[in-house]
């Protein structure tokens, strides 16, 4: 038997359109449907209309069948209408010259005598969102704003907001205001009522900034009549509509006390509606209303404890966060009101993370002197959670309730149980806790540092956790037998294993323990201030050349610098400020709470950041003008350069013996320095050399370090830049990308320099001028960002550089990156030249 002929192409699956053949296709079939009248037409339509909108689901343009579709829009089924609408109102806003195709069909079916076909049309009408079209919209609008149908009057009520938008001068010239206020007051069905009052608001809202008139018709939204009005009516309006008008409630300013309250009596039941919104906007009215009224608004706070206990467990897990977000806020502002509560916020094991972090929050924000042993106990049992984050901030919950208690003894023997688990995360947070404990309440350090000295640094990995122990042993050296050399161990692996973080922390431990133990960690201070001049790292070079010098100038002094006589540290700073409390307290019932900011800070574009830079290097635009402090504010942590003293000041700072001893009226330390032998001297000064007595020193004879040895390599050549890189936005773009950074510093710019970046292309010829050519630029005073580039001359190397000045304090950001590693430094170093001249010539 002979094989079945393949059969005939079948059309496109709607899920897998074909491109260009399947919109031919469609259309011919389209042009052979307008005008049929056969009894399966409005089925074989369906058919072919689900296909045009599954292709133009998949990304296909299909508009060259607009005009098909129109002409088979002539059809009373609403299934096929809700389709042809769709395809309208997408295509209509890219191809407004077919748009005007549509006009016609859709007036016509604004007059349809179907209710819900007019409105349909009416919606589809106000969505084309055309500017030309405009003028077709009034007449449908000013019917369907009096239509009987109340489906036709409230999606006219939204299209007069949508008119708005497009064109507001037609919008006001056709007085849609006036009638949808005049609709508002008298139409009988709910959902029109709140649809007008929420395109009231958002066109007046508009409008007020040009309008004196617009300003005072929204005052008489927030008027007696108005509000009473709206809220007798509060029970027959949607979940969404009363959340409209309760927030139009929130704003409303009562004449005396009589009105407060019989508000609150109108919205007593809100409080137990079953949607959260509800009951977060009417808990909001109640709290602005009684804001004057102190106990009333302390007894609001009574009534209102329950239903938010109710929703935070009963919803979802996105309900309960929503709510504990608000709950926290409330508890900032009374802390008593739930402090009898407290096992409402015991962390379930269905709880996701998010929620259970807010959950220990707001445990540590309630926890007074009479719930104290029963939350730390509970929070103690999450220590071991297999949820590391939680298990971590459970620690921290522990250690904050300390910080705020009084009688802390319980929680001190907690924490120092915490060391024993063989957890390195519970270790480094419970060191941390310590460390802060100590700096709280000093009369714990016998007890703590019995415990904390137990502990191998070898076992804890995290940077903070290993900081935390050396400021312990650096604080409490004398308390620790062992502290010395337990700080020569951390020294001798300083390169391997060791953070800047940590480094930073170690170079003033070994500081602080040579003023208390000098024999033992004389040694220990050398190598260390040894490591810190050589390393890399910025801040941590910056510290160690500035102890070094400090010493060199007068231990007495050094001593007195690093360490000083310590008082307990009473309270520990805020996260926010009151001001910023209240203002996220006045947006209650809004995603500030949620974000714990005020809606400015994610909303205004100035608080998104001093700078605002797009990807795309040809299109940079720079943010509003910042305060003087911006570019300080990126600064490193570590500040010392202040302190430093420069490289060309003569060794008159501080007076030396022949063998370069300090000789200074000091005790201890001092006459054990003083009396140095040569080898005890190489401990401090490294290089063992003394200083000649030139006015000028190298910097190597600076830092101590000695004369270079002859047979040293000599210094490389200094580095030649391309007269003429060329390098196009998209290659640098991508290679800024694709590079490591090289640098991250901060240096200077002379005040000529400063005043001059008045016209920032003074800079670019300035670097150009230089072989240092700039491919883009932005900004307004004082903060300026530019892009540079140079070339290696004789190579394809490129270095790239950003560069961020702030003209108000005179200082610019860098950030270098480079194809050739090994001659960054030699660029940067020519940069900051060419830099610090701009001006000066």
């Amino acid at each position: 038997m002979a094989p079945t002929a393949p059969s005939a192409a079948k059309s496109a699956s709607p899920s897998q359109p074909s491109g260009k053949s399947e919109v031919s296709d469609l259309k011919q079939q389209l042009r052979q449907l307008a005008g049929s009248r056969a009894p399966d037409a409005d089925d074989q339509r369906r058919d072919v209309f689900k296909r045009v909108i599954s292709c133009m689901t998949a990304g296909i343009d299909v508009s060259a069948a607009f005009g098909e579709m129109v002409l088979c829009s002539a059809t009373s089924d609403v299934v096929l209408k809700k389709m042809c609408y769709l395809y309208v109102g997408v295509h209509a806003r890219a191809h407004p010259d077919l748009a005007l195709l549509t006009i016609n069909f859709l007036q016509r079916d604004c007059r349809d005598q179907d209710p819900t076909i007019r409105g349909l049309a009416l919606r589809s009408l106000c969505s084309l969102r055309v500017p030309n079209l405009v003028e077709y919209l009034v007449t449908p609008l000013t019917t369907g704003l009096k239509d009987p149908s109340a489906y036709v009057r409230m999606v006219a009520a939204v299209g007069a907001a949508k008119l708005y938008h497009i064109s507001a001068t037609t919008c006001l010239d056709a007085d849609l205001p006036a009638a949808l206020k005049a609709l508002m007051l008298s139409d009988p069905d709910a959902q029109v009522v709140a649809n007008c009052l929420h395109s009231l608001l958002e066109i007046w809202t508009l409008e007020a900034a040009n309008s004196e008139e617009a300003a005072r018709e929204i005052e008489t939204l927030y008027s007696k009549p108005v509000v009473f009005y709206l809220l007798n009516k509060i029970k027959v309006f949607s979940e969404w509509a009363q959340c409209h008008v309760l927030e139009l409630a929130s704003k409303f300013l009562p004449s005396d006390n009589n009105e407060i309250f019989d508000i609150m009596n109108l919205l007593e039941d809100r409080l137990q509606h079953a949607n959260g919104a509800v009951v977060l906007a009417t808990i909001k009215v109640f709290l602005h209303l009684t804001m004057s009224m102190t106990d009333v608004h302390q007894q609001v706070y009574e009534r209102i404890k329950a239903p938010l206990l109710t929703l935070v467990g009963a919803g979802s897990p996105e309900q309960s966060y929503s709510v504990l977000c608000h709950l926290h806020l409330l508890v900032m502002r009374a802390p008593m009101l739930f402090c009898t509560d407290y096992k409402s916020f015991y962390c379930q094991f269905s709880d996701p993370s998010y929620v259970k972090k807010l959950k220990l929050e707001m445990l540590t924000a309630i926890a007074n002197e009479s719930n104290t042993y029963e939350i730390v106990t509970e929070l103690c049992e999450y220590a071991g959670n297999v949820d590391v984050p939680i298990a971590r901030e459970s620690i921290r919950a522990v250690g904050k309730i300390a910080l705020q208690q009084y009688d802390v003894n319980a929680i001190v023997d907690r924490l120092l149980q915490f060391l024993e688990m063989d957890k390195d995360y519970v270790t480094a947070e419970t060191l941390v806790l310590v460390k802060d404990l100590l700096r709280k309440y000093p009369q714990w350090s016998h007890d703590c540092i019995a415990v904390v000295g137990n502990i191998s640094s070898q076992n804890i990995q995290e940077p903070k956790g290993k900081a935390a122990l050396i400021w312990m042993l650096g604080e409490y050296s004398q308390d620790m037998h062992d502290a010395p050399y337990i700080l020569e161990s951390l020294v001798d692996n300083w390169d391997e294993e060791l953070s800047p973080e940590v480094r930073l922390h170690l170079l003033t431990a070994v500081m602080k323990c040579f003023f208390k133990r000098p024999p033992e960690t004389q040694k220990a201070l050398g190598a260390t201030l040894a490591a810190g001049l050589a390393d890399t790292h910025q801040d941590v070079h910056d510290r160690a050349l500035f102890y070094y010098r400090l010493l060199q100038y007068d231990p007495a002094v050094a001593e007195r610098v690093v360490n000083p006589p310590k008082q307990a540290v009473s309270v520990f700073a805020d996260t926010q400020s009151s001001e910023i409390k209240d203002r996220i307290f006045d947006e209650f019932n809004s995603l500030s709470v949620v974000y714990q900011k005020p809606s400015y800070m994610f909303t205004d574009k100035e608080h998104r950041g001093t700078f605002e830079y797009s990807e795309d290097l040809t299109n940079l635009t720079v943010g509003a003008e910042a305060p003087e402090t911006a570019i300080s504010a990126q600064r490193y942590q570590e500040n010392d350069n202040d302190l430093l003293l420069s490289t060309s000041d003569k060794e008159d700072n501080g007076t030396r013996s022949s063998n370069g001893s300090f000789t200074s009226t000091y005790n201890a330390p001092s006459d054990l320095l003083s009396l140095q032998t040569p080898a005890e001297t190489a401990l401090i000064n490294p290089g063992g050399s003394t200083y000649p007595s030139q006015t000028n020193f190298s910097l190597d004879d600076l830092l101590g370090l000695g004369v270079p040895d002859s047979s040293a390599p000599p210094p490389p050549p200094a580095l030649t830049l391309n007269s003429k890189p060329v390098l196009d936005p998209g290659t640098f773009q991508k290679k800024w990308s694709q590079l490591a950074l090289s640098f991250s510093q901060e240096c200077s710019l002379s005040p000529q320099g400063a005043a001059s970046l008045m016209n920032p292309q003074s800079l670019i010829r300035h670097m150009q001028n230089n072989y240092i050519q700039c491919i883009a630029s932005g900004g307004q005073p004082p903060n300026y960002k530019f892009f540079f580039y140079g070339q290696k001359d004789g190579a394809t190397a490129f270095y790239l550089v950003e560069c961020i000045v702030n003209t108000a304090s005179a200082k610019a950001q860098l950030k270098i990156k480079a194809d050739d590693g090994t001659t960054a430094e030699a660029f940067s170093s020519l940069f900051q030249s060419v830099l610090s001249k701009f001006g000066l010539s």
